[in-house]
């Protein structure tokens, strides 16, 4: 089995691994699709998914053929799906062919409508070149009105809402002074093109339809936001194209056999106010504690 069907509250969600299936693509991973209770459209770009374990880098590697198996190395090497419970599943993927690094993704829906994500990873070998791991999650949204990411800096609210693919994509924390080694070559790319917005609350949201997606970290330190406006290509009946509103996970100084982890909250629900959003955020962390 290669993905299964949860519930719990409002919310159902398939979760799978990169395997292809029906209409779904191969190389895609995570949640394939999330749907609510009063909202029958999928979130996410139906053919590919949101939450998707997208690309391994350390700034030096890339596919100098072109093929992209390097580049999207989550998408290509072997994972494997685990049910947990009706509403549980993890992701496994051995040390990958090319950085060596194993992991596991559980998700988790929680009533009323929560997916909880926790990611752990190993580095199996000291193969990343520049010193840093880099770790970039994808989610695919299906032609929102709205392709905006929003989030905190200071007391006001900022929005993020990219031109084009790869221009002034990454928001960094307000305390975030690591600098990231490229090779003078490496791709032009999403998390290698800076905003020059910050933030300093480790959540952002977007809006979908009458819904809101929230998307919490429990830190800010390594955590990355990044967007394209058109990142999950286009939607031919909308005639607009499919926002990405990702994440970066990075570990500037990584150790052999350690393991690193963070969790994320995503609440799925109907559009609500701003207070509302930032009362979701701290009944979570309260949760944390």
């Amino acid at each position: 089995m290669a993905h299964g069907t949860f519930r719990a509250g409002d919310l159902t969600a398939v979760i799978g691994d990169n395997a292809a299936h029906e209409q779904h693509r191969a190389g895609y991973n995570g949640v394939w699709s999330l749907t609510h209770r009063t909202e029958a459209t999928n979130l996410f770009v139906p053919a590919v998914a949101g939450l998707n374990f997208e690309h391994i880098f350390d700034g030096e590697r890339f596919d100098r053929d072109r093929t992209n198996t390097i580049f999207f190395e989550p998408r290509n090497a072997r994972m494997t799906f685990r049910k947990i419970s009706e509403t549980e599943a993890e992701l496994h993927q051995p040390p990958t062919p090319t950085f060596q690094l194993e992991s596991w993704t559980r998700f988790r829906l929680v009533a009323p409508h929560y997916i909880d994500m926790t990611f752990r990873c190993i580095a199996t070998q000291h193969v990343f070149t520049n010193g840093y791991i880099g770790l970039f999650w994808a989610s695919y949204i299906n032609a929102p009105d709205d392709k905006s990411m929003y989030f905190r800096h200071g007391k006001q609210w900022r929005q993020l809402c990219t031109q084009q693919h790869n221009d002034e994509s990454t928001v960094r924390h307000v305390d975030d002074k690591l600098e990231l080694r490229f090779h003078k070559e490496f791709p032009q790319c999403l998390m290698r093109n800076y905003s020059p917005l910050r933030y300093d609350e480790s959540f952002y949201y977007g809006n979908f339809r009458n819904h809101v997606a929230i998307f919490m970290f429990d830190r800010s330190e390594g955590i990355r936001f990044t967007h394209s406006p058109s990142g999950g290509g286009t939607n031919a009946q909308a005639q607009t194209t499919n926002p990405a509103w990702d994440w970066q996970y990075l570990v500037p100084r990584y150790e052999v056999k350690r393991e690193y982890s963070f969790r994320l909250r995503l609440a799925y629900r109907p559009r609500c106010s701003r207070d509302d959003i930032m009362q979701e955020v701290a009944e979570w962390r309260k949760t944390l504690k």
